[in-house]
């Protein structure tokens, strides 16, 4: 068992190049990504342990930090520098955020696209942030799924808000940016927005077991409000006296076995005045609610569980054995998919957030 020790480096933001090596930079919580969503967090860097050009690398705006575990020299985390705090203290604070946030900071301007492929549409509204951005490279597959997709610039709505919005339609891709090595010789960084139909394996080789790597879990089972339902009709914008709808969509199943009905209407973002649009996000709300979320937290020792980033990475579907427990004293045993994860090295803890597939 080899516990996770990362190296830490700060890069040049457009090019990912390696500024200086940071051994005196800690994290101030556990770092994690999570599936089609920026994270962010906080670093603390010892000034006494710092490298000459340390405020380079750590410049907010022009700079990027990335962990690199040094057993398997795999790069898993980076995260982009916003804000830096020091004084008279010996320790600067950094306030920093994963990639996906830049998406946010950037605008696609006009768009229409009718009957196409989800993840070239995906790829052309986050073409802008490829230009005078950080090292971002496409690497995307088709979806099998075609839409009609309008956005105007007028709506002030960012690349990752029609990222998002269109990841949660029914047979929208997944997606994230991942952070590799940039050359061979190890001197940068690239990062690779990825569109999949799913991201990564089902395999499901990846175990965790309890008596084993796992210290603790919790399984969280929700119907509340945005969690289940066995109807959902989505409304977009209001076009003259008229409010685009989509049709009732019905868990018809559910409820003719036993099931109460139970309503969810929402918005899934502005600017929508197409209804077959609008049946898409249904469609897919009510296969994810119809009998709602069941999610697991798995506390590992990372010492001893699956390493991140080799055995397992983001949307990879994981293994669990439970021999027993408080809530399963006969044990369980069931597979789910890891939407997000942290990762606590001081601590030696890994923490794979698991959505279980109904």
């Amino acid at each position: 068992m080899t516990a996770v020790q990362l190296a830490w480096y700060g890069c040049d933001l457009r090019t990912g190049a390696i500024s200086e090596e940071l051994p005196a930079l800690r994290p101030d919580q556990p770092i994690s990504m999570r599936i089609g969503a920026p994270t962010s967090g906080s670093m603390s860097l010892a000034l006494a342990g710092a490298p000459p050009e340390w405020e380079a690398a750590t410049d907010p705006g022009r700079s990027m930090l990335v962990a690199v575990d040094t057993l398997t020299g795999q790069p898993l985390w980076s995260g982009l520098v916003l804000r830096r705090e020091g004084g008279s203290g010996p320790v600067a604070t950094l306030q920093v955020a994963t990639p996906e946030a830049y998406l946010d900071r950037r605008y696609p301007g006009d768009y229409t696209a009718t009957a196409t492929d989800a993840s070239t549409i995906m790829s052309a509204l986050a073409a802008p942030a490829l230009t005078s951005g950080p090292p971002i490279a496409l690497d995307t597959s088709a979806s099998g799924t075609a839409i009609t997709y309008t956005m105007a610039d007028s709506d002030d709505r960012t690349i990752l808000s029609a990222l998002q919005e269109i990841a949660a339609m029914a047979g929208g891709p997944e997606w994230t940016i991942d952070t590799v090595w940039g050359d061979a010789a190890q001197t940068r960084f690239q990062l690779y927005l990825r569109i999949r139909p799913a991201l990564g394996s089902t395999s499901g080789d990846a175990s965790f077991d309890m008596p084993g790597c796992i210290a603790s879990y919790s399984l969280s089972e929700s119907y509340e409000r945005g969690k289940g339902a066995t109807r959902v009709t989505a409304r977009g914008d209001q076009t003259g006296n008229v409010r685009a709808t989509s049709a009732p969509h019905t868990a018809d199943a559910l409820i003719a076995s036993g099931w109460a009905l139970w309503e969810h209407r929402w918005t899934p973002a502005q600017g929508i005045t197409d209804t077959a649009q609008l049946d898409l996000h249904a469609t897919e709300a009510l296969a994810l609610m119809g009998t709602g979320t069941r999610a697991w937290t798995v506390d590992a020792v990372a010492s001893a569980a699956p390493r991140l980033g080799s055995a397992w990475d983001l949307g990879d579907t994981v293994s669990i054995a439970i021999d027993s427990s408080a809530r399963h004293p006969a044990g369980i045993s069931t597979t789910a998919r890891a939407y997000a994860w942290t990762l606590d090295p001081g601590a030696d803890r890994v923490s794979p957030i698991l959505l279980e597939d109904e």
